[in-house]
């Protein structure tokens, strides 16, 4: 599992270093890959200005072909259309799912966010069915709440 207070306390001494959310965006992508065997692919998708597409930053994991998504579709865009995170079990039962890869059999998307004003998202895709918990939910909340912090910041 992700040792979320010392990826939380990385970014902290990044951003005291002057490091920008692009910096921040990619180092807690590989922490977050690096440090857990379930989670097979990982990525940031940050949502455009217009709060209509999501556009992927950067990623570990195999390649994909969705390096845009507009909200409402697949569990990214659905997350942002419904301002709530997805824990995915089965990403065979999820309606409108779009395949990253044949083998991921679960998802997890968590929003990185600022009070309701929603940056983007962490998706992380595993091959093993119902691989996230709540645990795993919180721990990169936890994440992404550091991370919006400074996108926020960046952005008044």
């Amino acid at each position: 599992m992700v040792d979320a207070r010392a990826v939380v306390k990385e970014l902290q001494e990044m951003r005291e270093e002057g490091h920008l959310s692009d910096a921040l965006l990619r180092y807690a992508v590989k922490l977050i890959h690096r440090d857990d065997e379930r989670f097979d692919w990982v990525g940031v998708y940050l949502l455009d200005d217009e709060g209509e597409e999501l556009w992927l930053h950067n990623y570990v994991g195999a390649p994909t072909d969705h390096a845009r998504i507009p909200v409402g579709r697949g569990v990214c865009g659905t997350a942002v259309a419904h301002g709530a995170n997805q824990n995915v079990p089965d990403v065979s039962e999820f309606e409108g799912y779009l395949p990253c890869n044949s083998g991921v059999r679960s998802e997890l998307v968590v929003l990185i966010r600022a009070d309701s004003r929603i940056y983007g998202q962490f998706d992380i895709d595993s091959h093993r069915p119902a691989a996230f918990g709540d645990k795993d939910e919180v721990a990169l909340q936890m994440i992404a709440d550091k991370l919006a912090e400074q996108i926020a910041r960046e952005r008044r």
